[in-house]
């Protein structure tokens, strides 16, 4: 007989495509049938069989708190029950804007959207609308979203997937998409727009910037007038607590935002100084829209998970996670493989190999590694063991506040033992 999570991806193949709604959940690069949630709690998540999982997906670093904390379900019941979307003005978009703006220095306003993938598409539009410039330069294996200019050369699920680009990407769309290795700063002209980055690269497992290059990026960008846009969607409030500005002092032009601010919920914003801003519709000419944006439900989420974090916080999660890295990467050790599991801040990556290795600082280093079909072995150990790692070797462990030691050293022990299944695989 079927088990229950075969029997629920059986009737979602039939309804959504592979199964899925976005292909980061696909278990097509480790194989096998992925199981399906039914609910989730602080550090775990548990399939439709009843089976608990020590979780580090953590909605790809959207549940900074764990699953349904308490503090964010009360926040959400007293939302709803005043009506889920108006299309007119509400008291949690404003506070939500303050509670990012008092904490980010030189981010004075934003806007606020339904997704990353759009928060960017808009930084980029509003990028060319006040410089009046079409040029825009990313970098490789960057993943800004999945509009159109910027899914060239994305990590993630299209590296996952072992695509360059996408189908129906036309290359028009692209043309004026410029591809820069990670952690070199290209030299700019007046043509360009804008210059893109991921300050930590957390789409090619975990690259970190190397020394100088966000401040070559900042300076290379004002010698010629363009903007900086800092992705901020995953480093955005979990990185620290005012995120890649002021965990690395260098300060773009313009932010975008996801995942933390919205508290589980959908959400995206993208920001900048009240100047650059001015260039929005209705003020300005570069329009952007959006029926579901300051959602009040992702707002009052959002606003819990902001008010409730302190710096505390972040550097007990950044030492725990230090702790985590040091311990995970012996326990590969140990059973006969090399592992490398780098951090920033409360961020951490995991790379396989069963050679000596340099930590990556580029997409090409990082896909050799991800690549090597190390991943996909241990990725099963550690699940059959009740341990959810992202269903891909792109991936980045996320670490929430709800990880109590216990979790971790429960998780680095059953690594020793998954770590020898895939050395002798």
């Amino acid at each position: 007989m079927n088990s229950l999570n075969e029997a629920w991806f059986a009737r979602a193949q039939k309804v959504l495509p592979g199964g899925v709604d976005s292909p980061v959940r696909s278990f097509r690069s480790v194989g096998g049938i992925p199981f399906t949630v039914a609910r989730g709690s602080g550090a775990y998540v548990e399939d439709v069989e009843g089976r608990r999982y020590l979780d580090y997906v953590q909605s790809y670093g959207a549940s900074l708190l764990g699953h349904a904390h308490p503090a964010v379900v009360k926040a959400l019941r007293e939302a709803v029950g005043e009506g889920t979307t108006f299309g007119a003005p509400t008291p949690g978009e404003v506070l939500l804007a303050e509670a990012m703006t008092t904490r980010v220095k030189g981010l004075e306003q934003v806007r606020l959207v339904s997704s990353g993938t759009e928060a960017l598409m808009s930084a980029v539009r509003l990028a060319r609308g006040v410089t009046r410039r079409d040029k825009i330069v990313k970098f490789d294996g960057c993943y800004h979203g999945h509009s159109d200019a910027l899914l060239v050369a994305g990590g993630s699920g299209v590296a996952q997937m072992g695509l360059p680009g996408s189908a129906g990407v036309t290359a028009g769309a692209v043309g004026d998409t410029i591809v820069a290795p990670y952690n070199e700063v290209p030299t700019l002209d007046e043509t360009v727009a804008a210059v893109l980055v991921e300050p930590v690269a957390a789409n090619m497992n975990l690259v970190a910037p190397a020394t100088g290059f966000l401040r070559g990026l900042r300076a290379e960008c004002s010698r010629v007038g363009a903007l900086l846009i800092f992705d901020e969607v995953i480093t955005g409030f979990r990185l620290a607590y005012a995120g890649a500005e002021a965990f690395f002092d260098v300060t773009p032009d313009i932010w975008c935002f996801g995942k933390v601010i919205g508290g589980g919920l959908p959400v995206g914003a993208f920001g900048a100084s009240r100047d650059i801003m001015s260039s929005l519709a209705p003020l300005g000419p570069v329009y952007q829209a959006g029926t579901l944006s300051g959602n009040p439900l992702a707002t009052a989420a959002g606003t819990t998970v902001l008010n409730l974090v302190t710096p505390g916080d972040y550097e007990e999660l950044t030492r725990r996670v230090a702790t985590f890295a040091r311990d995970f990467e012996q326990a590969i050790a140990s059973s006969g493989l090399y592992g490398h599991c780098p951090t920033q801040g409360p961020l951490m990556g995991l790379f396989l190999s069963r050679q000596p290795f340099e930590a990556p600082s580029n997409f090409v280093d990082a896909k050799a590694l991800c690549e090597n079909g190390l991943y996909r072995t241990f990725f099963h150990a550690m699940l059959d063991r009740g341990v959810a790692l992202a269903p891909g070797a792109y991936e980045i462990l996320f670490v929430s506040l709800a990880h109590s030691t216990e979790d971790l050293a429960t998780t680095v022990h059953y690594a020793a033992e998954a770590a020898k299944v895939a050395a002798t695989t």
